[in-house]
């Protein structure tokens, strides 16, 4: 089974590529977490393209940004379906709705590269670009280190069914313990952000959130985001925990105003 699918769907993800895309090394001191190739200095990927094909055992239903399939059928999203369900479909967000730019966020709480984004880079994009409504924010989870990120992920997910996703959030990732996402723990920040005990342990002892979980880490995964921390800018994969000033050069480039095109020449 491919990494990354349950136990209920079997997801073929084929990647057809034109021209590969050189990441620089300077990626091996940013992160991402999770990524052996990244280790290595250089990653070469681009997705003009993508084919999912899914077969659903048992009539289960997988419903994601609006479109879904139950039985036995192909499915063909391609990248721009994706990119526009992680932006616009449910989720934990922030900033206007109204954002010319969205800024999808994929995160793994166990990532130590994460946690550095989330300390140094994350405030100043919220100071300057979210809280003005100039970017909108929106979060997607992706657990690939073992399954301490998974549960994480669907606590998180939990939370944010009380209204408390970022305060959540942040609660775990200043917790850096080995023993931070155990249950009692998990529960335990709950209990801190007055939650509601019962209803958040309920919610953790089930499987819920499981699905979303894993879709979302496939959907990264299928577009390139080979480790954490990862971002899509307007579609765009930028990898790693870069500091604030990259964000902020390309989120102002995405902000400019289109330059006029040139008023034609009269014939001579």
């Amino acid at each position: 089974m491919p990494p990354g699918t349950g136990g209920d769907h079997l997801f073929v993800i084929r990647a057809r590529t034109n021209n590969a895309v050189s990441r620089p090394d300077e990626l091996c001191e940013v992160g991402p977490c999770g990524s052996e190739a990244l280790q290595r200095g250089t990653v070469r990927y681009v997705l003009a393209r993508i084919t999912i094909l899914a077969l659903v055992v048992a009539g289960a239903v997988l419903a994601w940004g609006g479109r879904g399939w139950a039985g036995e059928q192909q499915v063909e999203w391609t990248r721009a379906d994706l990119v526009a369900a992680l932006e616009r479909g449910p989720g934990p967000s922030k900033g206007s709705a109204t954002a010319s730019v969205v800024l999808v966020y994929f995160t793994d709480f166990q990532c130590g590269y994460c946690r550095k984004f989330v300390k140094e880079t994350l405030p100043k994009i919220d100071e300057q670009y979210i809280r003005t409504g100039k970017v909108r924010l929106t979060f997607r989870h992706m657990a690939i280190l073992g399954e301490a990120s998974v549960q994480a992920a669907r606590a998180a997910s939990c939370a944010s069914d009380q209204g408390k996703f970022w305060e959540y959030h942040d609660a775990l990732f200043a917790n850096t313990s080995p023993l931070a996402f155990n249950a009692a723990r998990l529960k335990r920040y709950a209990s801190d952000l007055r939650l509601d005990e019962q209803t958040f342990a309920t919610c953790l002892n089930s499987t819920v959130h499981a699905k979303q979980v894993e879709t979302e880490t496939l959907i990264g995964r299928a577009l390139g985001a080979t480790g954490t921390p990862a971002f899509l800018l307007n579609g765009q994969l930028l990898l790693g925990a870069y500091p604030f000033e990259v964000f902020q050069r390309g989120l102002d480039n995405l902000l400019a105003p289109a330059p006029r095109a040139a008023p034609p020449q009269p014939r001579q």
